[in-house]
């Protein structure tokens, strides 16, 4: 297999044209075989396997950067930069990120796992290379949906000033920005690039700016020109007239052809941006007919693109799916609002039953945020739904924009604490801490899948900014009896002890329950008390505990940091009330990649190191 000498960075430049095709199919099947066991992203690695050969052939790595915007997209590259024998355990404990990292090779030259960065990492990476007289190219690789984020064109107005070469690859697998190809294109892009037509260009004006008095006119009026038939005729305006070159669109699946324009890119000063077309999914045939599917699937069969597990329990997002779609039926208030997620957070089923209540903004989460807060002073209730690493985007519109004026907004804060596979960039660690410190808002989490549901309930009907949050995964269903109504800030006894009171918020109250069982196994009378708000706190249930318990112990899926435990440790402290206490939280550190089973056990959230914990505390 022409795969096997590819064992290390800038092998792909000894293979011969004739077996460029066969590799590329190599790593298609190399791809299909290895995530249909591990799972991954394979749709948007399918679709970009000729444009990252393209690159690793034209570019000299580690020397050279390539930044990945999102890093879905970067299986590929980690293949051709040696280490294709990590993917046996992809996403896995201690095995390779499926992201790219910085500390797995030094091709990888920026972190990602969240969108629209890649431009303004590339761009600080040009600026350092030119004040240090440095010799290196730098390509950032943005996707057409991550072009949707703000950020990314914060980063194209700085770019358009460059003076050196930066090159940007845009990976449009929907044809988003134009889709204007053909032979005219291809010529206009190969004439307006040669170093040959630049050079003219450069020495007409020139020239011509030198004639007395009627030069500067004549340069004025030959560019005007010059633009309006650029206008009629060259897709990619948007970008020439911000200052930045642009070339394409070209066939993303032609290897050749992307060679020939990055080759060309590299000649030209200043910012280019070259506008690739590919197809996600591209050779599997599953992934191209179902792209959302195989964004980021479970381990599947590769004959036919199921899963190997199959689905019995609701998850919490499928829980949150069905009551906001009940309650959209009778409040025709409710409004459902996205970041680029309908699938991920449930809102399809809304969006389908209500599509012009619906809305999805693109990966543009602060946008989402200050959207809402319109709707919510227009008159509407609007649900915000979106993951808990990415609501960390949108800090300052939370803060600022909704809860300053006391809005209310609903968010709905999916994938909270720790999310397995995915790793550093994509647990809800943080979601507890950063809401909890905004005036006016209100934070609570669900024991289990009933609670989830009434909690929605109270949420819409609330009046002001509140968020709910809850993990990825199937949906607890145990606890059915105790379904005490919601009352704002007002915690639930689930069962009553004399020595130890666990107060656990959300997912925890499952992981309490087992601590209960192996205290109680010790001798130890225990009260379990599911807190179900962060904020406002139970103060009343807190005083309460401490009058006949001589430990209070929080359990949270959050970062210790600002999170639950410190707040009741806190609220003790201000009433001089005299307690001991033991915060369980996730550490002050970014948790790596794992299974949740695995990563919980690392960071001691699980029951039995939470029990021991406990049990020598009190010898």
């Amino acid at each position: 297999m022409i795969l096997d000498s590819i064992n290390k960075e800038n092998d792909i430049k000894r293979i011969s044209d004739e077996e460029i095709p066969l590799l590329a199919e190599e790593i298609r099947a190399f791809l299909i075989e290895h995530i249909s066991h591990t799972g991954g992203h394979l749709g948007s690695n399918m679709g970009a396997v000729e444009l990252t050969m393209a690159l690793h052939k034209v570019f000299d790595l580690p020397s050279d950067k390539l930044i990945w915007d999102v890093g879905h997209q970067c299986y590929t590259h980690k293949i051709l930069s040696g280490r294709k024998q990590g993917f046996k355990h992809l996403r896995e404990e201690e095995g390779l990120s499926g992201f790219p990292k910085r500390g797995e090779s030094p091709c990888d030259a920026f972190d990602t796992g969240h969108s629209s960065t890649s431009i303004s990492a590339g761009l600080g990476y040009v600026k350092a290379r030119d004040l240090q007289d440095e010799d290196y190219k730098v390509v950032s690789i943005i996707g057409d949906g991550s072009l949707t984020g703000g950020m990314a064109y914060e980063a194209l107005n700085n770019a358009a000033g460059l003076d050196k070469n930066f090159i940007i690859v845009l990976n449009d697998n929907r044809m988003s920005i134009s889709n204007n190809v053909g032979g005219m294109s291809n010529y206009l892009n190969s004439l307006r690039t040669t170093e040959a037509y630049t050079g003219l260009k450069n020495n007409v004006e020139s020239v011509l700016s030198k004639i007395p008095y009627a030069g500067e006119k004549l340069v004025k009026t030959i560019s005007k020109a010059k633009d309006g038939i650029k206008q009629l005729v060259i897709p990619g305006m948007l970008f020439e007239n911000m200052g930045i070159t642009y070339l394409g669109p070209i066939d993303g699946h032609n290897i050749q052809q992307m060679i020939r324009t990055f080759e060309e890119a590299k000649r030209l000063k200043g910012a280019i941006l070259v506008h690739v077309l590919t197809e996600k999914g591209h050779g599997y045939e599953p992934a191209v007919k179902n792209p959302a599917k195989f964004h980021g699937t479970a381990p599947f069969d590769i004959a036919t693109g199921v899963p190997l597990k199959k689905i019995t329990k609701a998850s919490y997002t499928d829980v949150f799916s069905a009551v906001i779609k009940k309650l959209g039926e009778t409040n025709k208030k409710i409004v459902t609002v996205t970041a680029a997620m309908p699938e991920g957070t449930g809102l399809r089923r809304f969006f389908k039953a209500f599509p012009k209540r619906s809305f999805d903004v693109g990966i543009a989460e602060e946008h989402a945020v200050t959207f809402a807060a319109g709707l919510s002073l227009g008159g509407m209730v609007p649900v915000v739904a979106l993951y808990s690493s990415f609501l960390q985007r949108a800090f300052d519109q939370v803060m600022h924009d909704v809860c300053m004026q006391n809005l209310h907004v609903v968010f709905a804060v999916d994938r909270a604490g720790i999310v397995g596979s995915d790793g550093e960039t994509h647990h809800g660690s943080f979601d507890l801490s950063f809401l909890s410190l905004m005036p006016n808002m209100v934070v609570m989490a669900p024991k289990n899948k009933w609670e989830l549901s009434d909690m929605i309930r109270f949420a819409v009907d609330y009046h002001g900014p509140i968020a709910i949050r809850y993990p990825k995964g199937d949906a607890y269903d145990e606890l059915k009896e105790h379904r005490q109504q919601i009352e704002l800030g007002k915690a639930e006894i689930i069962a009553n002890g004399a020595e130890i009171a666990l107060i656990a918020i959300g997912s925890m109250v499952k992981v309490a329950e087992q601590v209960k069982a192996i205290l109680k196994a010790q001798g130890q009378s225990v009260t379990l008390i599911n807190a179900r708000f962060v904020k406002p706190l139970d103060m009343k249930m807190l005083t309460e505990v401490a009058k006949n318990h001589k430990l209070v112990v929080t359990l949270e899926e959050n970062v210790k940091t600002g999170g639950f435990g410190e707040q009741v440790v806190a609220y003790y402290k201000e009433k001089d009330i005299d307690i001991r206490t033991l915060i369980v939280a996730i550490p002050d550190a970014f948790v790596t990649h794992g299974s949740v089973g695995y990563l919980t056990k690392q960071i001691e959230l699980d029951a039995e190191m939470i029990a021991k914990k406990i049990i020598d505390g009190e010898r």
